[in-house]
Order: structure tokens, then sequence, then C-alpha cells
């Protein structure tokens, strides 16, 4: 792929990639906040749109209180792994006290997330935290990476392999934005926009 495409790409999305951003950082109800912890927790290796049909508003209710059982059966067709997934909903119940009073240093927040919540490693607390309107954090997955290789900004298509190497990758991602005039949050949806055909969280 080259620059030109990911520029003519961002100059044709940019105004509806800034209005899903600007949608993330509008105060969350406790109910919001839970079902997005939860969509967070189930997305990955699965497709988002469909574990989207079930991690909603609507099923609130039993997202905080089903027992695993139901949430395995909840999650059995629209989510990869449900079952380490329904344990991980499980165990998040228990800090949502701490969650809706995260830090507000971004940075903290991630560690915050990546200690105590099971299932959350780098990128997903990043993907939850950009989805809760935190900033400037990168969510580094297969298809990130590809692309990135792509573009010359990684040598190879390794995924991190440790919270140091992640904190490399992320910088590089960072410095290719700030290069390329683009927002680190907006470069994100971008890439996958390319991938999706669609603006999505």
């Amino acid at each position: 792929m080259h620059k030109q495409h990911l520029i003519n790409e961002y100059d044709r999305k940019k105004s509806i990639i800034r209005k899903r951003l600007g949608s993330f950082a509008k105060p969350k109800s406790d109910k919001a906040l839970f079902v997005e912890l939860c969509f967070c927790l189930c997305t990955p290796q699965s497709n988002a749109k469909r574990v989207a049909t079930i991690i909603n508003e609507n099923n609130h209710v039993k997202l905080f209180n089903a027992g695993l059982d139901e949430l395995r059966q909840m999650l059995r067709s629209n989510a990869r792994f449900h079952n380490n997934k329904a344990r991980y909903i499980v165990n998040a119940r228990a800090y949502f006290p701490e969650i809706k009073n995260l830090p507000k240093h971004t940075i903290k927040a991630r560690e915050f997330l990546v200690k105590n919540i099971k299932g959350f490693g780098l990128k997903e607390s990043s993907h939850f935290l950009r989805n809760i309107g935190y900033r400037d954090l990168c969510i580094i997955d297969r298809h990130v990476v590809n692309m990135m290789h792509d573009l010359n900004v990684f040598k190879n298509k390794k995924m991190p392999s440790s919270h140091k190497q992640y904190f490399e990758m992320e910088q590089k991602i960072k410095d290719f934005a700030k290069s390329m005039n683009i927002d680190v949050d907006e470069l994100d949806l971008l890439l996958w926009s390319m991938k999706t055909g669609f603006v999505f969280k």
C-alpha cells in the first residue's frame, strides 16, 4: 500500500472518523460503560459486528447478572472462545467500581486494566480506553501490524511479544501518524475502515 492511498482514504473519511471519536468522548452511563467493557473483552479474534449483536445495552442486565453458564450460551454463536470470555465478564464485574473511576492519566488507566482485568492485555485495554474517550493509544493487532509493515513502518509482521515491544511499536505508529499529519487515534479507525469498509469501533 502506498502512503498516497492512505492519505486519499483519510481525506475521504476523516469527517466520519472525527465524528466517531467525538461520540467516544461523550460521558457514559454505568450501563453503557459496562457494555463497552464487555464488548472489548469479547472482540479479540471475533467479528466485532457479530459481537455487537449480543453485547449491547439491550442485554445489559444479563451481562451484569447472568451466571457463567448463561453467559456461555449467550456468547456461543457470536464470539470465539466463549467459555473464556464468559469468565472474563464475570471477573470484570468485581472491578466495575474501579473502572468507573479510572485514573484520568491514560497510561495509568491502561496499567490498571492490564494488571486487574482478565482478558485485557495492552491491545484490549487500549481498545476499551479509546472507546470511552481516552486518546493517544495504539490498538496493535494483526491487521495493524500487517498494514504498518506494508507502509514500511515495521520491518516485519511479527506481533509484539512483550510490553517493551508493544511500547516500541506503539511509538513507531505515533511517529508515523505525526509524519503523515494524521492524529494517531484517527489513524487506527482509518486502518480498520480500510479493512472492513466502514468506520466502527
